[in-house]
């Protein structure tokens, strides 16, 4: 019985670890994925090993199914609060509601607002580049000023090709702890 425990909590952190990793690995994070990578196959080594010692053994088989699946809900739990990356939010009104690009920027965002053409009639599109972690702020201000606006979240990474002065421009503005929007709007 203590075997199964062990499988099932060495499988919880094994699978946490790859989801954060395969997060790490798709966000451009190489070198962390990497690493995380290696600490995830040996404790998967140690987990297959007990299962293997005893193949008649329903329980280490099930254990280890058990364990795949806690983890997969941890990992995901984690990489949910780790927020890493940055994200692009488009916000589309019609141009006679509320704008929140003016609200978005007093909390500090920087906004692109276009004016377009939709289904119904004229739009009002409000967009912002953003660290995922000042997600939860942008969503609400974008809410309370005009809670009928269809919102789009796009994960997104920035181009390693960018011309020097735009890279410049775009990496003070997602630099750790800094509310930003697209484009350079203020």
């Amino acid at each position: 019985m203590l075997d199964a425990l062990l499988i099932v909590g060495l499988r919880v952190v094994d699978v946490s670890i790859g989801t954060v990793r395969i997060i790490l690995l798709t966000r451009g994070s190489r070198w962390r994925a990497s690493g995380l990578g290696f600490v995830e196959v040996l404790i998967w080594v140690f987990a297959v090993a007990l299962v293997v010692q005893e193949l008649n053994d329903p329980v280490r088989m099930i254990a280890f199914a058990v364990g795949f699946s806690l983890g997969t809900l941890l990992g995901a739990t984690v990489e949910r609060r780790l927020a890493i990356g940055n994200v692009l939010v488009q916000a589309v009104a019609p141009v006679a509601s509320p704008s929140s690009a003016a609200a978005l920027r007093s909390c500090g965002f920087r906004v692109t607002e276009i004016n377009g053409e939709g289904r119904d009639g004229e739009v009002r599109l409000v967009v912002l580049a953003l660290p995922r972690r000042e997600l939860k702020t942008a969503l609400g201000t974008i809410r309370a000023i005009n809670p009928a606006a269809f919102v789009t979240i796009t994960d997104i990474a920035l181009a390693p090709q960018l011309q020097p002065s735009m890279a410049v421009h775009m990496n003070h503005a997602l630099r750790p702890y800094q509310k930003v929007g697209a484009f350079g709007g203020r």
